[in-house]
């Protein structure tokens, strides 16, 4: 059988389509999206009127109640923007075509963009898209496992300078775990941790107590017997043992270091939550065509409010 990525339905959008559509067809995609329930008419984000005039030169609203004047970005995390609908919407699509990631470099050079403002949009893209992880839960059988990332120790040049670099003595301190809790044929929920064993109370907050836990035989898993029927392999032995395995947490993480190594060669250690949170939005929308993705990004985008992390962060 043909694997879904291959076939014609996961294309139903491309940039050629984007571009040849034009700004204005771009700017009502847009307000569709951020006023799905007035069919693309305009409603005041300060009293909630739908009552307004159009002020076409500028693109803008002045509400007839409160009279406010609002654009369709505003109060969203695009809100003082400057990049045209059309660039905005290409900028997406780009996005979600990348199976494991897009460089902001990369996406700099599509866009004829600077390099610091693509940064800064797909950071907005992934806080956005991690909105719909919020007060998660899962349910069923669920794997657990962990992985780390960061905190490179290069070693000496000559041989007889160089350490163990597997002891904890002689790491930089900045390795970070990255932990992923996945539903088998269901969604996922990562978190980072110092630690393996410093996920369990996220664990307790978001994964029902009747569910069945699938984790390897590291220590820190230990507690997770004392409240749920929980299953353990032993990856020294066997990669799955009378039906005990983690092969699904591995595919995320086979995804995220691909990620880290092949896309963006680097991630910094404050940034690594919201790359494994895309991550995780990526596995769990992988049979979901790339016309779909790109919607469900932008209805995200129109959704989320304005960001208060990367709101102004150059000029900090």
């Amino acid at each position: 059988m043909q694997h879904f990525l291959l076939s014609s339905k996961a294309r139903t959008i491309s940039l050629k389509a984007v571009f040849s559509m034009g700004e204005d067809k771009a700017y009502q995609t847009f307000c569709d999206m951020r006023w799905a329930d007035t069919d693309g008419e305009a409603v005041c984000p300060r009293c909630g009127c739908t009552e307004s005039y159009s002020i076409a030169t500028r693109r803008k609203f002045k509400c007839v109640g409160c009279h406010h004047q609002y654009s369709v970005t505003s109060g969203t995390i695009f809100a003082s923007r400057k990049m045209s609908f059309t660039d905005l919407l290409a900028a997406i699509v780009i996005f979600v075509n990348g199976a494991k990631g897009v460089a902001a470099l990369q996406l700099s050079r599509d866009l004829d963009c600077q390099y610091k403002t693509a940064f800064v949009l797909t950071h907005k893209l992934r806080e956005a898209m991690a909105r719909e992880q919020m007060d998660r839960q899962l349910d069923g059988v669920v794997e657990i496992d962990g992985a780390y990332f960061g905190g490179y120790s290069k070693p000496e040049n000559r041989k007889e300078d160089r350490k163990d670099r597997r002891l904890k003595a002689n790491l930089t301190g900045k390795r970070q775990c990255v932990v992923i809790m996945r539903e088998r044929n269901g969604k996922s929920l990562p978190f980072i941790v110092r630690n393996e064993g410093d996920a369990v109370p996220y664990v307790r907050d978001h994964v029902g107590t009747v569910a069945t836990i699938m984790a390897d035989e590291g220590t820190g898993w230990d507690a997770l017997h004392a409240g749920w029927d929980t299953r353990r392999v032993n990856h020294s032995v066997a990669f799955l043992d009378n039906g005990a395995c983690t092969n699904q947490a591995e595919s995320y993480f086979s995804r995220l270091r691909r990620m880290e190594v092949g896309t963006h060669h680097h991630i910094a250690g404050p940034y690594i939550g919201q790359y494994a949170r895309e991550a995780s939005w990526r596995e769990d929308n992988r049979r979901v065509d790339n016309g779909t993705q790109a919607v469900m990004v932008t209805a995200a985008a129109m959704e989320a409010p304005v960001s208060r992390q990367w709101k102004g962060y150059w000029q900090r």
